[in-house]
């Protein structure tokens, strides 16, 4: 089931939550109303942002990959890297969703040609990748990077900052291709019922294969960005930023078995979880209870779908 991109039933939902939560933060403190603030917000977005969207994919395929973060971070090394070596904005700028497509490559491989549930597959590598990063940075923070990235995203395209134009673009790409092109329908039926899929016709494997691809070159172009902003890469990159992503994307009315999806769900979902974290973080609530919030409400909305699916039930036994 394909639900097209327009505020309506879940999204409204999430649009007048987001609402609610900054009138409850502009209440609280008196810095978070303010542009420099609002900007932040937006600007802290756009990771997750991108890497949700191949969440998206993911979970409506009825995959999932944990280890999403972790090629976050590898992409980055290899951004970071080659900027740090003195390397046009060029180089750095196609390293990212190299290196994530290749990973997102390996990643699917290991899945789908292996046999393994992705939660179970992408849980151990997720371990690997981790350890790769470790050994790569060998225990330091990749820091004190030239602002060779950091100049070309920076830039506005008339008056439009590009980490939006590019956002944009990437959604309405993936958009058209669920609703105009086969792929859609067969991400979809394969989330459905993948043996029904396979019997229909649908190249089950390359589909799946194909979307931890784009989950990894997301992931990658979401590494540009934060390049471009830290200007370093920490030990610790990508460590909640899957989780987030689940959760944004659940939020957003996906459904974790498959089958159904919302690309303007999950982007209100990525602001709501990020208006939540930001007015955390302005009334002074630790850090650490921001990752508490967020597996809460993936709990809750998981919590209410499963109450969803047995009242669907029972209406249904009654009928029959």
């Amino acid at each position: 089931m394909w639900r097209t991109p327009v505020v309506s039933g879940r999204e409204l939902t999430l649009l007048t939550a987001c609402v609610l939560v900054a009138l409850a933060a502009s209440a609280a403190s008196p810095y978070f109303a303010t542009v420099d603030n609002l900007s932040t917000v937006l600007r802290n977005s756009v990771e997750l942002m991108i890497i949700g969207l191949g969440m998206t994919l993911l979970l409506a395929m009825g995959g999932i990959d944990v280890s999403i973060g972790m090629v976050l971070g590898l992409a980055a090394i290899a951004v970071g890297t080659l900027t740090g070596n003195g390397y046009s904005a060029l180089g750095p700028v196609l390293a990212g969703p190299i290196v994530g497509g290749l990973l997102g490559a390996f990643t699917g491989a290991v899945v789908v040609l292996g046999g393994i549930p992705a939660i179970v597959g992408s849980l151990g590598l997720f371990g690997v990748y981790r350890a790769a990063i470790f050994i790569i940075l060998g225990g330091k923070w990749l820091s004190g990077l030239p602002p060779t990235l950091t100049n070309v995203v920076s830039a506005n395209v008339l008056g439009v900052p590009l980490p939006a134009i590019v956002i944009v673009v990437l959604y309405l790409a993936v958009w058209t291709a669920l609703r105009h092109t086969p792929y859609g329908p067969h991400l979809l039926a394969i989330g459905n019922n993948e043996e029904k899929a396979r019997l229909s016709g649908v190249a089950v494997r390359r589909t799946r294969i194909a979307t931890f691809v784009i989950s990894g070159i997301l992931a990658g172009v979401a590494a540009d960005f934060y390049v471009s902003t830290y200007r370093n890469v920490a030990m610790t990159i990508g460590g909640n930023i899957a989780l987030e992503a689940i959760a944004a994307v659940v939020l957003g009315g996906t459904s974790v078995l498959g089958g159904k999806c919302s690309l303007a769900g999950t982007a209100l979902g990525v602001v709501l979880i990020r208006l939540i974290q930001n007015g955390l973080v302005l009334i002074g609530v630790p850090s650490l209870w921001q990752t508490v919030v967020t597996g809460c409400l993936l709990l809750l909305v998981l919590s209410a779908e499963a109450m969803r699916g047995r009242l669907s039930a029972v209406r249904l036994a009654w009928r029959t």
